[in-house]
């Protein structure tokens, strides 16, 4: 047909600068302000031993101004990123009020020491995360994405709620310091309560199986909002068991009952992972085998670690959301998943393994002793280990060439993980038991070995065998059923998200 070309015409990119309303240039500005605040107030921190409070309200300690800095340079990203994603859409000032508003309540909530302030900030991180998800008016499957959120975010800070009246019932103490203090004389069916709704309420925050459905039902959100949420708002789990750590860690059986908490979580959402059919949802999977580790770290003893997870993780996540659409381009459709193993590949990935269990243990003293240390050391290796092979196998290098490709990118991410977290251990000093390791036992060694058994089953592809496996799985990772868009034209009336 004449004047038809295969070139799709495009219009040129809004330009950000000139066509942005006033709100969401001036609070781009603020958050990157507060960024560079940030990042004095922890140089001071670590220097000069900065640590301002309003005695009873407000205490800055190594993790607040550690969570300022991360929180306000996600919330730089996300604000910069949005200024031409969100260019022209009706709720493109909302949007910024709410990312803006959202950073700022979770740098008043690693701050806040009274117990009412940090359950009332709690309460409003929730509420607003759950704005975000739902942020365009009129589109029903958001709205109902906002909804389920909305529903378990109250859950949580109902459980919050609950252990901190216990708490404040044993100990007397209104502060989170207080509790920490008195934590000696916490026991007895009103601790259980507390610690039980505690860890609870991190579970839900941190979207853990059983849990995780508003996380996948959350994909209604802007992707900036996502890559926010999935970087920032699920580590909260992490951020309260350590602000409570001296509370959680009075038993031993409520320590080791976290490790299986989130060893379970771990292997689920790489199955839920293995079934999903779309990036977005992939991700948000991944999301909860994560925050499984960094829960099972904090179960371990090692507090310091489980927030070393939680920022590398942040950094990992918000730049696969950030850059979805591109993944779409990167995957072929039909190409199927190769788990043929050699003996080689076992070989390789074993003494790669090793090795960097050892450069971790060097480098952090920690795997030396028989305690806990020694699963610390054996799931960071893991983990990264995994990481660092999936990078390798998504290139098109030989086989051959891949053997040795695994060790040159792993040994050097296991040793930048190591010193990071050797640097925020550091900064951490001063809180309350961010290291508390405990004596092996036989059930650690059956959870560790368990868990590598199952994975190991997970990576041979065995799920893929068993259909009735197969669509289990998939059913417990699908999102609410009111969320999922079946129209395409719903999408399009709903905005361009």
């Amino acid at each position: 047909m004449a004047g038809r070309t295969s070139k799709p015409t495009v219009g040129a990119l809004p330009d950000t600068t000139a066509e942005s309303p006033l709100v969401p240039v001036a609070l781009t500005w603020l958050i990157w302000s507060l960024f560079a605040a940030s990042v004095a107030a922890l140089v001071g921190r670590v220097r000069f031993g900065f640590a301002p409070e309003i005695p009873g309200v407000i205490a800055v300690d190594g993790l607040t101004v550690l969570m300022w800095v991360v929180v306000t340079f996600f919330g730089g990203i996300v604000h910069s990123y949005s200024r031409r994603y969100m260019a022209g859409e009706a709720h493109e000032t909302g949007f910024f009020l709410a990312v803006f508003g959202f950073a700022t309540i979770v740098m008043t909530l690693v701050a806040a020491d009274h117990l009412a302030l940090f359950g009332l900030l709690w309460l409003a991180m929730g509420l607003v995360m759950a704005r975000l998800i739902g942020i365009v008016d009129g589109w029903k499957q958001a709205q109902a994405a906002a909804a389920v959120a909305r529903r378990y975010f109250l859950a949580s800070s109902a459980l919050l709620g609950v252990a901190l009246t216990a708490l404040w019932w044993a100990t007397g103490a209104t502060t989170v310091s207080g509790i920490a203090a008195s934590a000696d004389t916490l026991g007895g069916p009103v601790w259980v309560v507390a610690a039980v709704a505690l860890v609870l309420a991190a579970m839900i925050q941190s979207a853990l199986v059983p849990f995780h459905g508003w996380l996948l039902s959350s994909m209604t959100a802007p992707t900036p909002a996502s890559a926010l949420m999935h970087a920032g708002f699920v580590n909260a789990g992490g951020v309260l068991l350590l602000r409570f750590a001296p509370v959680v860690t009075v038993d031993g059986t409520l320590m080791l009952g976290i490790v299986a908490i989130g060893a379970a979580s771990a292997l689920l959402g790489k199955l839920f992972k293995a079934v999903r059919p779309d990036v977005k949802s992939k991700l948000a999977c991944s999301t909860v085998g994560q925050m499984g580790f960094m829960i099972m770290q904090a179960g371990l003893g090692f507090f310091g670690a489980a927030i070393t997870h939680l920022v590398l993780h942040g950094f990992y996540k918000a730049y696969h959301f950030l850059s979805a659409g591109g993944e779409i381009e990167r995957k072929s459709p039909g190409k199927t998943t190769d788990h043929s193993t050699s003996v080689v590949d076992v070989a390789v990935t074993l003494a790669t393994g090793l090795a960097g269990g050892a450069v971790f243990a060097l480098l952090t003293g920690k795997g030396t002793s028989v305690d806990t240390g020694l699963l610390l050391a054996l799931f960071v290796a893991f983990t990264t280990l995994h990481g660092a092979r999936g990078a390798v196998r998504n290139t098109s290098l030989p086989a051959a060439v891949r053997y040795g490709a695994v060790p040159l990118v792993f040994l050097p991410a296991i040793a930048v993980y190591a010193l990071v977290y050797e640097g925020i251990s550091a900064v951490l000093s001063g809180v309350p038991v961010v290291t508390a390791p405990a004596e092996l036992t036989a059930v650690h060694g059956l959870v560790a070995i368990a868990f590598l058994g199952a994975y190991v089953g997970i990576e041979a592809g065995l799920y893929e065998r068993s259909r009735r496996l197969y669509v289990t799985l998939l059913n417990a990772s699908h999102p609410s059923s009111s969320t999922v868009l079946t129209n395409a034209e719903e999408y399009d009336n709903g905005g361009s998200q």
